[in-house]
């Protein structure tokens, strides 16, 4: 018999029964006669009692034991997918020797074990800038420019720091506001105009200022631009710029400023200027990067985006199959908005998704009983992600809020 020693117990294995399978670490052993080769195969070998031994798990080798007399791997629940696979591929025993249903369980775990990690590699790259400290150790103006990182990048470092990221959260909300306000007829006489100019020149100058302390407190000038969040604040100062730089170009062909908004209902360049200035509104994703919450948000939609999509082509089944029975019904009745499967659309959309506005209303019983249907089919659907969505939200805002708190 072969005596193998794994993590100090014992276990006796005949060589014949070893051999039956020669490409194992085991049935090479009992069928290797160079002493030099069965020693590669294991960690340390006892002369005097003639033991092989491996430091191994010994746990997880008991299955390994049991495989060889009775020819199927079992597989347990409560073995970790990871470890048991390091294992019986160190002992060169394949996973299609164990059975067909602890095969398909095992596999289903290995996968949620992978999406787990995957997604905690990714919660961490979403929180990779509040551990970066080290990254500025022996770089050119290291101290000053942490000392700036710190300041912009990380609120909990200092009272200054904290400061700034309330002062952030506060200027967002005040371009916002002066945004709305500017639509406002009573302040687009000449007062309130230069009022919210004035506001959105000190916002702009604010946020310039955000974004240029980043940049240079940045150890990468790529990953920078590759970060969403940059991205986002660079939104947020475009519009501001190319706002001065059209109406500077347009400055030679017009005598006075004001009349360029005269004409900014009928001319290209008003259109282009009205595109530019609703670009504000994406500085309202600002919030997002000293909000948990956002951020969650944000990241459950980037994981949930395959049953988001599917979601969505559901709806569009839907209203698609809802509008054309709709159509079908009630088109013959007099003074009908279902004229025609395109009017019927809006109808279904609303109806699916449970707002019912009223502006589109069946009038025949049949047309009645496809309301109700489409109605029911939109409850049940708007039902089924909320829960996986919610729950994935609330996991990932807790793991993200955890791991700020332990930062």
């Amino acid at each position: 018999v072969l005596n193998i020693n794994v993590g100090g117990k014992l276990f006796q294995i005949a060589y014949k029964v070893a051999a039956q399978y020669p490409i194992t670490r085991l049935g090479k052993l009992a069928l290797y006669t160079d002493p030099m080769k069965k020693l590669q195969l294991c960690d340390d070998y006892s002369v005097q009692k003639n033991e092989y031994f491996f430091d191994r798990d010994p746990s997880i080798f008991h299955y390994i034991f049991q495989f060889y007399h009775s020819g199927i791997l079992w597989v347990m629940d409560e073995m970790c997918p990871s470890n048991f696979v390091e294992e019986i591929e160190y002992w060169g025993i394949h996973l299609k020797y164990s059975q067909r249903c602890c095969r398909i369980l095992f596999e289903e775990k290995q996968d949620e074990l992978n999406e787990y990690l995957k997604i905690q590699k990714e919660l961490e790259a979403e929180l990779e800038p509040l551990g970066s400290v080290e990254q500025f150790e022996g770089k050119f103006l290291g101290r000053f420019r942490k000392m700036i990182w710190n300041l912009i990048e990380n609120p909990y470092s200092s009272v200054p720091a904290k400061i700034i990221a309330v002062m952030s959260s506060i200027f967002v909300l005040i371009s916002i506001m002066g945004m709305t306000l500017s639509t406002v007829e009573e302040m687009k006489h000449k007062t309130g105009k230069m009022w919210i100019e004035q506001v959105e020149v000190v916002c702009a100058i604010f946020f310039t200022s955000e974004y240029l302390m980043r940049l240079i407190a940045s150890s990468s000038f790529k990953k920078f631009l590759r970060a969403a969040f940059n991205a986002v604040d660079l939104v947020a100062i475009l519009p501001f710029y190319i706002q001065i730089l059209f109406e500077n170009l347009d400055e030679g062909e017009m005598l006075y400023h004001e009349e360029l908004h005269k004409v900014e209902n009928v001319s290209k360049l008003g259109k282009v200027l009205k595109l530019i200035k609703l670009m504000r509104i994406f500085r309202i994703l600002k919030l997002a990067r000293h909000s948990t919450g956002l951020r969650a948000f944000g990241f459950t939609m980037r994981q949930c985006y395959q049953q988001v999509c599917c979601l969505l082509l559901f709806i569009a089944m839907g209203v698609f199959t809802f509008s054309a029975l709709m159509h079908s019904v009630e088109h013959d009745v007099p003074g009908t908005n279902f004229t025609s499967i395109p009017y019927a659309w809006w109808w279904a959309a609303v109806s699916l998704s449970t707002v019912g506005y009223g502006d589109s209303v069946p009038d025949t019983v049949l047309g009645r009983v496809v309301a109700f249907g489409c109605i029911s089919f939109g409850i049940i659907l708007n039902g089924m992600p909320i829960s996986i969505l919610y729950n994935k939200f609330s996991d990932y805002y807790a793991k993200l809020k955890a791991h700020e708190n332990k930062t």
